[in-house]
């Protein structure tokens, strides 16, 4: 079965992707999900792209483009998780790869994305992708 990366618009594709997206935010209750995400691209710019194998979402990927002073036009990942069952397989390398060209489409001189200092082994593929640490994020909880 050919895998594909697609965007996903529709209510059916966002909550396809559901699933995989809250093996890594889990936090977002399962009923609140399609909603949030909704809100999200309303007011923020938010959008999904995933990797479909046939119907089922395998790797799923949350992103933004915005501009900033210090870098210029930027595509933000905030959110790039692959199925847990899927890894190593070449899907998140895929989405990476499809972000990347989308960035480069949209005028955009950089991809960002933050990623949790424990999450090692996506460090290790962020690193093969040529991503590189360039700085410290910092954050307060209120």
């Amino acid at each position: 079965m050919t895998a594909v990366v697609r965007k996903l618009t529709t209510d059916e594709d966002i909550l396809a992707a559901r699933s995989v997206m809250r093996q890594l935010r889990p936090q977002i209750a399962e009923s609140d999900y399609l909603a949030t995400v909704r809100r999200m691209m309303q007011t923020d710019g938010y959008l999904q792209a995933a990797v479909f194998e046939g119907d089922t979402v395998v790797a799923v990927a949350g992103y933004r483009f915005m501009e900033m002073l210090y870098a210029g036009k930027t595509l933000y990942v905030d959110d790039l998780n692959t199925d847990d069952t899927r890894r190593s397989r070449g899907y998140g390398k895929m989405l990476m790869d499809w972000l990347k060209q989308e960035a480069k489409e949209r005028g955009c001189v950089q991809l960002q994305l933050d990623s949790g200092v424990q999450r090692e082994q996506t460090h290790r593929f962020y690193f093969r992708e040529g991503l590189t640490i360039n700085c410290y994020h910092f954050r307060i909880d209120l």
